[in-house]
């Protein structure tokens, strides 16, 4: 076995769509973090007997994926990134149909990473001499999931 650095630019993220079934790509990415600790509670267990040492006990796990690019719209129709504004779509909801699934993994990863979440828009926009940028936040909504890759 080779261990070797696995560069950041080269992960997958794709949404599901509507169909329930299909996969796509978000594109236009210069930005992926995965934040496995947001969102998570403790609970202080510290008694006398912990003797002056903090003790604690974690109640809640939690996850966010915050996705960074350029917004891209077909120069011809005005048409979105199709994995973009899934997103965007999945944003405007509220209730149970707020909730997408989302995949990611790294091309030498034979699991995706699957998750249930939220969706959430951020800035978007840019200056004189910037291309927009794009933004969406996807926190994990319940336990994280595998799939094979195919």
């Amino acid at each position: 076995m080779t261990l070797r650095k696995i560069n950041a630019r080269d992960i997958i993220v794709q949404v599901q769509a509507a169909d329930g079934t299909t996969w796509i790509e978000v594109a236009g990415l210069n930005s992926v973090t995965v934040n496995p600790g947001e969102n998570e509670e403790t609970a202080e267990t510290t008694t006398f007997a912990s003797q002056g040492a903090y003790e604690q006990e974690v109640m809640q796990r939690g996850a966010q994926l915050t996705l960074e690019g350029f917004l891209l719209k077909d120069d011809a129709t005005g048409a979105q990134d199709p994995g973009q504004l899934r997103c965007e779509t999945l944003a405007a909801q509220v209730g149970v149909a707020s909730l997408g699934k989302a995949r990611f993994r790294h091309p030498v990863d034979t699991q995706w990473k699957v998750w249930n979440g939220t969706f959430s828009l951020g800035e978007q926009g840019g200056g004189n001499n910037d291309k927009t940028g794009w933004q969406c936040t996807i926190t994990r909504s319940g336990a994280s999931s595998t799939m094979a890759v195919s």
